[in-house]
């Protein structure tokens, strides 16, 4: 039986990992983030420990090997200002580190070498099925959400949002102005699908505030590259590919630290699923 305290803890523990996602490359003591979950350092890190599945220590130290293994893949950087930015001082630690984590070495990954993890679908979009014109990129601006955190494979987020929504509607939150979307925090290549963070989102107005398992976040705005998807959720993963494989290395634009994510422009509650038309949100730098 989930209680109200139990319910506290977990949004205690969720306000710290929203925090070391948004603040990943920074310092990210033991006692920062036990202040931000208000706990004690003793308590918190057991608490952690417990609610997640890992030591705050793993936690973070998979999150900035898994960006670094994202940025390996999709931008020109070297694997040492890789490694850097992943907060390791020297090419060598980060080479071992990435290599006990992955199997293979950053350059050999950036080859296309993953033995860890597999794409669930091999299938690549082509150009054909995908143009370069149908992206576009939009100014968008910051975006206040509700949300319940599923954790798992993302064909499995949907019992999330089945609660998400009715609690939407019974605060009256649900209306013509509402947007649905789902915050992508991890490659399904890079991430192992029992530990994939996806976000279930509604758009709410500024006096909404947590309540139970539903938290609160705000999406940040500024550029995107946009791309529709017309199709089943199941062929996602190749719109994404074609998308940061195939678009972004010809565009002459660089990604900005920021999770992807997707608005569903129509419910499967009412739209066949060859129909269902959802636009990916890929943010980019400022020019």
């Amino acid at each position: 039986m989930t209680t109200p305290t139990h319910l506290t803890y977990r949004q205690r523990i969720l306000t710290v990992q929203l925090h070391i996602q948004e603040h990943l490359d920074e310092e990210l003591s033991l006692d920062r983030l036990a202040r931000v979950a208000h706990f004690s350092p003793y308590h918190f890190h057991r608490l952690f420990r417990a609610l997640v599945g890992e030591t705050v220590i793993e936690y973070v130290r998979r999150l900035r090997l898994e960006s670094a293994a994202v940025a390996l893949k999709t931008s020109d950087k070297s694997v040492l200002e890789v490694a850097l930015d992943a907060g390791y001082g020297t090419h060598e630690a980060f080479t071992r580190a990435f290599r006990q984590m992955f199997g293979v070495s950053p350059t050999q990954f950036r080859a296309g070498q993953n033995p860890l993890y597999t794409p669930q679908e091999t299938e690549p979009m082509t150009t054909a099925a995908a143009p370069t014109h149908d992206v576009r990129i939009e100014d968008v601006p910051p975006r206040r959400v509700a949300f319940i955190r599923h954790v798992g494979p993302y064909g499995s987020a949907g019992p999330a949002f089945a609660r998400l929504m009715p609690w939407a509607g019974r605060k009256g939150l649900l209306g013509p102005g509402t947007v649905v979307l789902g915050i992508c925090h991890d490659d399904p290549e890079v991430t192992p699908a029992d530990k994939i963070r996806f976000d279930c989102c509604v758009t709410v107005p500024d006096h909404v505030q947590p309540d139970g398992e539903v938290g609160v976040q705000a999406v940040e705005g500024g550029p995107y590259a946009v791309l529709r998807h017309v199709g089943p959720y199941d062929r996602l993963g190749a719109a994404y590919r074609w998308l940061y494989g195939t678009w972004l290395p010809t565009s002459g634009r660089e990604l900005r630290h920021a999770p992807a994510y997707e608005v569903y422009v129509t419910s499967p509650q009412n739209t066949a699923p060859d129909k269902l038309v959802t636009d990916i949100y890929m943010p980019l730098e400022r020019r």
